[in-house]
Formats: C-alpha cells, sequence, structure tokens
C-alpha cells in the first residue's frame, strides 16, 4: 500500500479514495480499492505505472464496468426537540442507523453509493451536521455485465488494485 500512495504521491495524482482489506484466500496479498480521476492519458500512465511496481499483482480498471460501489458514512448532527423527530423520517427513509445518541446530537450511520449519501447530507445539513467520517469506496464487478447501451454514468475511474 505504501507503494502504491507512493507513486500518486511523487507523480502529482490524486486519490480520491483508498480503501485496503487482506484477501480471504490469501492473507499476504492487501487488496486496494482506490478511486482516481483523469483523462485517458493520465490513466494510461497510472496504469503503467503500477504494473512496474513488483509487488502489484494485478490491476482491474472499473472504467465502464457495471459495479456494485458502497461507502459507509458517519454523520453526527445537531438535534433538539423540534428537529428529532424531523432527523427519524430522513433516517427512516434511506434506511440508515443511529449509531450514537446525545442530548444534543445523532450519530448516524449511512451506506450506500455516493449519490445517496450526497442526498443524505443534503438533507440533513440545514438541522446542522457537526462531523462527518467517511470509510471511503469499495467496489467490486456485477455478476452480469450489460451491453454498453445500459451502463450506467461513471465520473471517474476506479482501479482495484492487488499488492
Amino acid at each position: 500500500m505504501a507503494r502504491v500512495a507512493g507513486l500518486f504521491s511523487s507523480r502529482g495524482y490524486n486519490i480520491e479514495s483508498l480503501t485496503v482489506n487482506e484477501d480471504p484466500v490469501d492473507p499476504t496479498v492487501s487488496r486496494i480499492v482506490l478511486v482516481t480521476s483523469g483523462d485517458e492519458q493520465i490513466l494510461e500512465q497510472i496504469n503503467k505505472q503500477l504494473n512496474k511496481l513488483v509487488s502489484v499483482i494485478k490491476i482491474s480498471d472499473f472504467n465502464g464496468v457495471d459495479i456494485l460501489e458502497r461507502e459507509l458514512v458517519m454523520v453526527r448532527i445537531a438535534v433538539d426537540d423540534r428537529t428529532r423527530s424531523e432527523l427519524d423520517g430522513i433516517v427512516n427513509a434511506f434506511r440508515a442507523h443511529v449509531v450514537d445518541i446525545g442530548p444534543r446530537q445523532v450519530t448516524v450511520e449511512v451506506t450506500g453509493d455516493d449519490d445517496k449519501i450526497k442526498a443524505f447530507i443534503a438533507l440533513v445539513r440545514p438541522l446542522g451536521i457537526k462531523e462527518v467520517v467517511r470509510s471511503g469506496k469499495v467496489a467490486m464487478a456485477r455478476a452480469i455485465q450489460l451491453n454498453s447501451d445500459h451502463r450506467g454514468r461513471r465520473e471517474s475511474s476506479q482501479e482495484k488494485v492487488q499488492s
């Protein structure tokens, strides 16, 4: 992971999200899901540079691939007697979970894609957000790939690196 992050840092590439976990089959291998963006030339250069790293086993570029992606976000929100029921309605609508309750604030856990996370944050912002913590995206290719006419819009390329 340090070599992958170092490569991005030394070349001035931006890492939008980075998550790492142990491979379930081989605990000596880490799976890295890295989200970055750039034009085709930059993304090709990133792929080439990553392939040069001795510790990289495989790179899967998810650009143009139907994927499942999720992110976990915890949001601490200010509440009072007037806004507590409004927050409960928003939490239920988003199938979120209250994970901590205090006298003047509630912490909510939301899991979903980027659009769901942005919509939740936009709705609770008027209540008073105290803190937001995001896990970073995790992603995998869908089991069945549809043809290109049915693919969703992708704003950023996603690199999955095993090292």
